[in-house]
């Protein structure tokens, strides 16, 4: 029982170093025939190329998610982003971040200014029931900035409200207010004295 406990190990251990060189085929085992080990490999172990190709075809049975349709894109003559928070600083280094990000989608930037701060102030005790003369005042305040985008089509402020809005510093808001540009009704465009003739040549 020993004897072919031990044989078995010993072809264990030999598949895995033929593993490697066993694309050289019946030559090197040939060469060791002789010998009695060889010869149980030969007889027992099959041959197995030592590469290996591993190839994978992806199909995708979800549809493309870009749609095309002929409905024109709607044309923005403004979009106003009014930014503010109690941080100047964090609203310096914003208003940068959010102008370079409109030029490098080439978005006309109309005007970057500073609105007025806005300035509460509260006049509290410093005592609870004493001291009425003793008061503490706490002061908030609030700064502004305001960008003007001018002529963005709706696909590429979409882009760029979402990419700024993403990117939105902790304690500042944004207020995005949007004009569009329609067109005109027909009704509009011909004049009323074509549809009535008859009540113009009436009052003559």
């Amino acid at each position: 029982m020993a004897a072919p406990m031990a044989v078995r190990r010993e072809l264990f251990s030999l598949t895995r170093i033929l593993g490697g060189i066993s694309h050289s085929g019946p030559r090197a085992l040939g060469a060791c025939s002789g010998h009695r080990k060889c010869s149980i490999i030969r007889s027992h172990l099959p041959l197995a190329s030592s590469t290996s190709f591993h190839t994978a075809t992806v199909f995708s049975s979800t549809p493309s998610s870009i749609t095309v349709t002929e409905e024109p894109d709607t044309l923005f003559q403004t979009v106003s982003l009014l930014v503010k928070g109690h941080d100047r600083s964090v609203l310096d280094s914003y208003e940068l971040f959010a102008s370079m990000a409109a030029k490098e989608l080439g978005i006309t930037i109309n005007k970057v200014h500073e609105l007025p701060k806005d300035m509460e102030r509260f006049t509290l005790l410093k005592s609870v029931h004493i001291f009425k003369k003793h008061r503490v005042q706490y002061e908030m305040r609030t700064h502004y900035r305001c960008i003007e985008l001018s002529h963005i089509t709706g696909c590429t402020a979409q882009v760029f409200l979402e990419y700024v809005q993403r990117n939105l510093p902790e304690g500042v808001a944004m207020e995005v207010t949007k004009t569009a540009m329609e067109k005109v009704p027909d009704h509009i465009l011909k004049p009323m004295w074509e549809d009535h003739p008859i009540d113009d040549k009436l009052s003559q």
